[in-house]
């Protein structure tokens, strides 16, 4: 993560500025540009997002948001993946997904970058649990390995053939591995 060196700014005042790609996150009143995305993690990224969608989208149990801006409290952070359960979805009352989610995703996944700090992206992972998430995960592409955080509970380190705990309602039965075997593209 990148850090823009200036002087000190709100909330209010950073959510004014044009978004800048890579997407840049307001942290403790300072901004932090992430990382561009490489393509292991792009492949992770599309992959399951594509996948929780297609097992909760059409009966209307959550969504998985791609690098969708959450504001909460003094935080304005851009996760990898942000799940809502369909009901904490801030519809516009004309039906149509709004631009602004002003509140912590219920499941936030977050992809290790080669140039991101591991406690940083934690970090923002627990701050999302204290702001309202449900379950966060931490993916490491060289580790092979998750992070899992259930609320109040210890992180659960998961590999190989362990099947990480999704929302309540959703049931991918993926495996650790599985999912870093979307990785292999070839042969």
């Amino acid at each position: 993560m990148l850090s823009t060196p200036t002087k000190a700014i709100t909330l209010a005042e950073f959510l004014q500025l044009p978004e800048t790609k890579p997407a840049s996150e307001y942290i403790q009143g300072e901004i932090i540009q992430k990382p561009m995305p490489k393509g292991r993690h792009s492949r992770l990224q599309s992959k399951l997002s594509n996948v929780i969608n297609q097992a909760t989208e059409a009966e209307k149990i959550a969504y998985a948001f791609t690098e969708l801006r959450c504001t909460m409290n003094q935080r304005s952070l851009v996760p990898d993946i942000s799940v809502f359960q369909w009901q904490s979805i801030p519809f516009l009352e004309d039906g149509e997904v709004p631009d602004s989610f002003n509140i912590a995703p219920d499941w936030v996944i977050e992809i290790l970058s080669p140039e991101q700090s591991a406690s940083k992206v934690i970090s923002n992972l627990l701050y999302c649990l204290e702001n309202g998430s449900q379950l966060a995960w931490f993916i490491d592409p060289d580790e092979e390995g998750m992070l899992i955080f259930l609320g109040d509970r210890q992180p659960i380190f998961m590999e190989g053939e362990e099947i990480p705990p999704a929302l309540e309602g959703i049931n991918l039965g993926l495996t650790v591995a599985q999912i870093f075997g979307w990785l292999k593209m070839v042969g």
